[in-house]
């Protein structure tokens, strides 16, 4: 199982920001790939997550302004977000699972995860 995240870096406020996690090593049948975030003096968060039925989970934070579109091949979740705010800067985390329902941004569910990738907003 491996993920490979790509994208972030730094984008102004009221921005947008694509953010890419490759998922290699999972059964096409079932899977759920989340994002997770890291925000300097808070507890960690989970913002989206996608399954392979193409239903998707947003965190209140990012509601209304993330998109997690259905990759072709299932693999791959990118998510998009717009209108970036100030309190948005910090790691975002790749995760993912096994399961038939995704319906959940616990992390404690998900076996793997990425990297991380630095996000920077500024004004």
């Amino acid at each position: 199982v491996k993920l490979v995240e790509s994208g972030g870096g730094s984008v102004q406020v009221g921005g947008s920001l694509r953010l890419s996690c490759a998922a290699s090593g999972y059964p096409a049948y079932s899977k759920c790939i989340a994002w997770f975030r890291q925000i300097p003096g808070k507890e960690g968060e989970g913002i989206a997550v996608i399954g392979i039925d193409g239903r998707t989970l947003y965190a209140d934070s990012v509601k209304g302004r993330s998109t997690i579109p259905q990759d072709s091949d299932q693999s791959t979740a990118t998510l998009q977000m717009n209108s970036l705010r100030p309190e948005d800067p910090g790691i975002y985390y790749c995760a993912a699972r096994l399961a038939v329902s995704c319906a959940t941004l616990d992390s404690i569910v998900f076996k793997n995860w990425g990297q991380g990738t630095q996000v920077t907003v500024s004004s």
